[in-house]
């Protein structure tokens, strides 16, 4: 398989993962109107695994036209509870409002990889991972929230599980690296399947 591998993503998470795998790459991040698509696949009912799969995909489509002959990491990570999709607060009354409709709820980490080769895809991948949030105490969501600060706004939970926001939970169940929004190991193992890494 030909090609150079591009992340199209701006996520230090994302790049992070690769790195410490050892894949040797560069990222681009990509220039499309997420909340627009989302809007779009909101009126038309989009389950949340379909929305991260479409945005993954548009994402990898937008950056490949700058690398029509590479291998493209589109990626994508949406959040649900029920069939409602959550955004990245925009402010601190919208995180709490985010940490009150989570408590005592689980809820679903859904993260979407897609590999383009020019107009091709080689490969779509949806993994999710199931968070419990235990009873939250307002009190609590009070303190908390000042406690993290504007780091609340940063992700699409109002919460980031590798700092504070690990006290919020009863249950995780799921892949970590799903959790972190790239699904490594399936990855990984596509990537050796289509002879781009070392197998």
């Amino acid at each position: 398989m030909a090609g150079s591998l591009v992340l199209a993503s701006a996520s230090p998470f994302r790049r992070m993962l690769l790195e410490n795998a050892g894949i040797r790459f560069q990222a681009r991040a990509a220039e499309i109107d997420e909340r627009g698509i989302e809007d779009q696949l909101e009126e038309q009912h989009s389950s949340p695994e379909e929305v991260a799969l479409i945005l993954a995909e548009a994402k990898a489509r937008n950056v490949g036209e700058a690398f029509p002959d590479d291998i493209i990491i589109g990626s994508d990570q949406t959040m649900s509870l029920g069939q409602r999709v959550y955004h990245k607060p925009q402010d601190m009354d919208e995180a709490h409002d985010h940490l009150v409709t989570l408590s005592g709820q689980t809820h679903q980490l859904n993260s979407a990889i897609v590999l383009t080769l020019g107009k091709d895809i080689l490969w779509k991948h949806v993994s999710s991972a199931r968070l419990t949030v235990r009873k939250l105490d307002a009190g609590f969501i009070e303190r908390h929230l000042e406690r993290v600060g504007p780091k609340a706004l940063s992700s699409v939970g109002a919460y980031q599980l590798e700092g504070e926001g690990i006290q919020l939970f009863d249950r995780i169940e799921g892949d970590y690296f799903t959790i972190l929004g790239l699904p490594m190991l399936p990855l990984l193992a596509k990537l050796r399947d289509l002879r781009v890494i070392d197998a």
